[in-house]
């Protein structure tokens, strides 16, 4: 399976353009064009250029049906590199084409381009593509819609129509520019001027009431809402004013029906929401406010859009907003987060492994490196840093796939610890211990077909909070959560095997620890990180490399790319 193959493909599909987009012409192949350019973009009063995909935010959307193949070529006409990540697609064999930069490839230079191919296997529902670089994926993300195969159908009754609806933060300045001054700081990094739904900040921000992003809607149908989390740094919750939610879908799978009136969401999370447009024909806001359970600078703005009934009727001068939680409660996400179940029907089955080859235990925690005379901008003079099992980080100059594949050497080292090597009362009170972590690009390996079970730790060093912790590659099952310090004996006992959530990223309690479980059935070279942008920054992340099984059908596939990025 080599790219040159694609040539052939296009040679022999064949393909149109429209509006930028290539159309697909052939059943289950999809072809899609995206351009990177700066784009002049006005929010908040405020006119900048952004980098973005076809000069939209968000981005296009990506529309396939389950076992789809796209590809997708990429033009870099920006100032920088930049590559893609397809969030939350497993892509079986091939992290050729997964995207984070200088784990799976360098980034698409100004003036490149690269065909990524995102093999799509057993996801359906809602997942998101996004920028891999520094902090692109501020501009550059959109959704990917994953229709049931053809002739099947929802575990639910067909809503009269889909929106897809994006949740995301604007800054007023370079977003490359804020993080590089953080990055050469050592300094916490700026936060937004406003959240945004479909690009819009909407009510009550500044010069925002006139492009406010409007859905209409029609009396007595049910919709189906695409909710995808691309925030940078706050988790988010959403409602629409007094209007009930059902929530059927979380990260591309099937859980089992919540009616709610609100949502929590962490970034890199998707929600499908299924509501019913049951109220008087009127106006409604549609919101999204922040959750924060940390004692650090947040964004405290809302964001909003305008639900429409059809008809004839008066407007409403003020439009019901939704009452949503205080952007501290932390019971009232949890009451949320702790419903999800997994829809675990014969139709859509879920596999929990029971009996554990590979137990990895990881301390979750934001750090300080040490600086001389107080130098930087972080706490104590100091720079602010991330890690996990107390090493942050180092993003390598070379990729880490074609290190690994290629048995190049000083690029990473295979040392990364199951377990702390230094234990203590994470929860507690902590001192200084743990405040200063090694660095390096530690990575575990893990044999193919092993059933694995990571259990995340929070930790009370620093700052203490909830962190969305992502893994490529893979979906995995949500089997246990809790506050305090995992217990060997006591905590696996409330764990849930019957019908776990299946998902790409989950929130580790502030103070408290979660449990996940998978089978490692995809070789190849995946990303672990926070998906609180600031973290990963600081170096809260990892890479785990799944061997190759003992047949072609389970290797990674050849190394495929021609035009795969060079590195600098």
């Amino acid at each position: 399976m080599k790219l040159n193959r694609i040539g052939l493909l296009f040679g022999f599909l064949g393909f149109l353009f429209l509006d930028g987009l290539l159309v697909c012409t052939a059943k289950n192949v999809h072809h899609y064009n995206f351009t990177l350019t700066e784009t002049n973009f006005t929010r908040l009063c405020t006119t900048k250029s952004m980098f973005t995909v076809n000069g939209q935010w968000p981005g296009p959307t990506i529309h396939v049906r389950k076992g789809d193949t796209a590809f997708v070529n990429v033009h870099n006409d920006g100032n920088y590199g930049v590559t893609i990540h397809w969030h939350g697609v497993k892509q079986p064999r091939n992290p050729w084409s997964d995207g984070p930069e200088n784990i799976t490839q360098c980034p698409i230079q100004p003036g490149k381009n690269f065909t990524y191919e995102v093999i799509f296997s057993d996801e359906e529902g809602t997942l998101w593509w996004h920028a891999h670089s520094d902090w692109s994926r501020a501009t550059i993300h959109g959704a990917i819609v994953i229709l049931p195969e053809e002739g099947l159908s929802y575990p639910f009754a067909k809503p009269y129509a889909e929106q897809v609806l994006i949740l995301a933060e604007w800054y007023n300045g370079d977003v490359k520019e804020l993080i590089d001054n953080a990055t050469t700081t050592g300094a916490d990094p700026q936060i937004s001027d406003a959240y945004a739904i479909n690009g819009q900040p909407g009510f009550p921000n500044n010069c925002s009431n006139e492009t406010t992003y409007r859905f209409p809607v029609e009396y007595g149908k049910t919709y189906l809402l695409r909710v995808v989390h691309a925030g940078m740094n706050e988790e988010m919750f959403f409602g629409i004013a007094k209007h009930n939610l059902t929530v059927v879908a979380q990260d591309a799978a099937y859980i089992k029906p919540i009616t709610t009136d609100y949502v929590m969401m962490t970034p890199g999370q998707t929600m499908d929401i299924l509501f019913t447009a049951d109220q008087d024909p009127s106006y409604y806001y549609i919101a999204a406010t922040p959750f924060v359970d940390a004692n650090v600078p947040f964004d405290s703005s809302n964001t909003s859009a305008i639900m429409q009934y059809a008809g004839n009727y008066t407007p409403p001068s003020s439009p019901p907003y939704p009452s949503l939680p205080n952007a501290t409660d932390r019971d009232a996400a949890e009451n949320f987060t702790t419903r999800i179940r997994a829809l675990a029907s014969s139709e859509h089955p879920i596999n929990v492994p029971t009996e554990i080859d590979t137990q990895i235990f990881i301390t979750v925690s934001v750090n300080e490196i040490f600086c001389p005379n107080e130098s930087c901008g972080g706490p104590n003079g100091n720079r602010l840093s991330a890690s996990l099992n107390n090493i942050s980080f180092l993003t390598p100059t070379i990729d880490i796939l074609q290190a690994y594949y290629k048995n190049l050497s000083n690029v990473f080292t295979k040392d990364f610890p199951n377990k702390p090597l230094y234990v203590f009362n994470f929860t507690g009170d902590v001192g200084n211990n743990t405040l200063y972590p090694s660095q390096g690009t530690n990575v575990t390996t893990i044999d193919y077909g092993a059933a694995v079970e990571i259990v995340f730790q929070g930790t009370n060093v620093q700052t203490p909070e909830n962190h969305p912790m992502h893994l490529h590659g893979f979906s995995f099952y949500l089997v246990g959560t809790g506050y305090g310090n995992f217990n060997e004996t006591t905590s696996p006992e409330t764990y849930n095997l019957e019908d776990p959530p299946e998902v790409n990223t989950i929130g580790v309690p502030k103070n408290g620890w979660a449990t996940i479980r998978f089978i490692a059935n995809n070789p190849g070279v995946w990303f672990m990180h926070c998906h609180l942008e600031r973290h990963a920054s600081w170096g809260m992340a990892t890479v785990i490399i799944v061997k190759n099984g003992p047949t072609n059908d389970t290797s990674v596939l050849p190394i495929l790319p021609d035009n795969l990025p060079i590195c600098s």
